[in-house]
């Protein structure tokens, strides 16, 4: 029998999948780094499974996240997604989503693309680390407080450096893979 050492927070039937074949993962893709960085501020206060758990929903509720279509929410938009049991119900969140969306556009417009933009806090590549366990990852970094305070400077909101951490561990920014974790090594190819 063949084991598979995965982090230790990978242990149910949403975050197996997720640890297996998103986190970490470097992302490019412009569309995909505004979801991430929607569900990140989104989950403050809150477990990543239930994220997880809401994410199809948030998908369909949150026009796939397209930025071009979340920036132009208006009130009738906002009421029904406080009204939608799917997603988190939190007005300042919904309301950073939609203001986010607006800030990602003036960041396309000036760097070509956000990812341009995103990826310059690691140097343009993954910063790899090495742990052997997770309690001793950071909840933040000197990368993350930078990434938080320019995004804050440019009008985002729910970029806190615990989030912007968070969601450099989950668009692949940085492998926090354990060492001993599967993932670890086929990350650094």
């Amino acid at each position: 029998m063949v084991v598979i050492h995965r982090c230790a927070w990978a242990r149910n039937e949403l975050s197996i999948p997720y640890h297996d074949a998103e986190w970490g993962v470097p992302v490019h893709d412009d569309r995909l780094l505004f979801e991430f960085l929607v569900l990140e501020g989104a989950q403050a206060g809150l477990s990543w499974d239930t994220i997880l758990r809401k994410r199809a929903r948030y998908r369909e509720v949150f026009d796939n996240f397209e930025p071009k279509l979340v920036a132009r929410y208006g009130q009738r938009k906002v009421n029904a997604l406080l009204r939608d049991t799917g997603i988190v119900r939190n007005r300042l969140k919904i309301a950073a989503a939609i203001s986010n969306a607006q800030a990602f556009l003036k960041a396309l417009e000036e760097f070509g693309s956000f990812d341009a933009y995103i990826w310059q806090f690691t140097g343009g590549h993954p910063r790899v680390n090495a742990w052997r366990v997770h309690d001793r990852l950071p909840a933040s970094t000197v990368e993350s407080d930078a990434m938080s305070k320019d995004l804050k400077r440019r009008g985002f909101r729910f970029v806190g450096s615990t989030i912007c951490y968070a969601f450099m561990q989950a668009v692949g920014m940085v492998n926090d893979h354990s060492t001993d974790c599967f993932r670890y090594a086929q990350l650094l190819r």
